[in-house]
Parts: structure tokens; C-alpha cells; sequence
């Protein structure tokens, strides 16, 4: 009769926790996966490091604080800093008072931004030298 499901689409991502719209959370979360904010939020939001994640702020939703994540798609109101190592979505609902920091970034039309957009490379991730082998500097004369 009723099956349990970890994870559902909303929005065409995977979401693996929702904040439904009559929550208020005061205080941080670390979230991993897919995250669906609907309430409101007064406090940090960070993906933890080195996992996979998104955020997805609903049109209804705010959130006042800081947000780490990967991905973050923003349809809400949000006010604070964004730092997304991978890609910014601001939808047409969007509605952000602060800087926000990308690596790709999309912008519909009506997303309002009071703030900068501060592009920066995305981390790439170091390689170790194959076994054996040393990496070679090149001797000055």
C-alpha cells in the first residue's frame, strides 16, 4: 500500500531531504544529496565536502544565511553569500541579497541579484604522479 522511497524528483532533481513549507529551521544544516527547501531557514547551509549535492531553494522558500554547495538552484529569496564549486541556477522567482560565487552560472529572466557575481575556477582535483615515476624539473643553467 504505501512504499517508502528515499529519494523523489521535485523540480528534476533528486531530493533526498525536504523542508516543507511550514517549517522554520534556526540554526545550520550539513546536508548530503538532494536538498528541497520549501520553509525557511535562519542559519548556514553546507553540503558536506567531497560528496555529491544540491540544493533547490522553492519559490516560496528563503533562506537567511550562507550557502555552500555544489549545485544551487534558487527560485526563492535568499540573503546571504552563495559559493557553489560547479553551477548556480537563478530562477525567474529568484531573489538574492549577496555576492554570489560560481563556476557556471544561469540566469533567467526576472531573477533578481542585489549583490556580484564573482566567477571562480572550479577545484580540480589533483592527480598523484603514476607509481614509479618521478615528476621532473626542468634544471636551470
Amino acid at each position: 500500500m504505501f512504499k517508502s522511497k528515499s529519494t523523489q524528483q521535485r523540480d528534476g532533481f533528486a531530493v533526498d531531504t525536504l523542508i516543507g513549507p511550514g517549517v522554520v529551521i534556526h540554526g545550520d544544516i550539513e546536508f548530503t544529496g538532494g536538498l528541497y527547501v520549501e520553509g525557511r531557514i535562519q542559519g548556514k547551509v553546507t553540503a558536506t565536502p567531497g560528496k555529491p549535492a544540491t540544493l533547490i531553494l522553492a519559490e516560496h522558500g528563503a533562506i537567511e544565511g550562507e550557502v555552500h554547495a555544489p549545485v544551487v538552484v534558487i527560485n526563492g529569496e535568499l540573503t546571504g553569500d552563495v559559493h557553489a564549486a560547479e553551477r548556480v541556477e537563478l530562477a525567474a522567482q529568484a531573489r538574492v541579497a549577496g555576492n554570489v560565487h560560481y563556476s557556471v552560472v544561469e540566469m533567467s529572466a526576472g531573477a533578481q541579484l542585489t549583490g556580484r557575481l564573482v566567477h571562480v575556477q572550479a577545484q580540480a582535483q589533483a592527480l598523484p604522479a603514476p607509481e614509479g615515476r618521478v615528476p621532473e624539473m626542468a634544471a636551470a643553467t
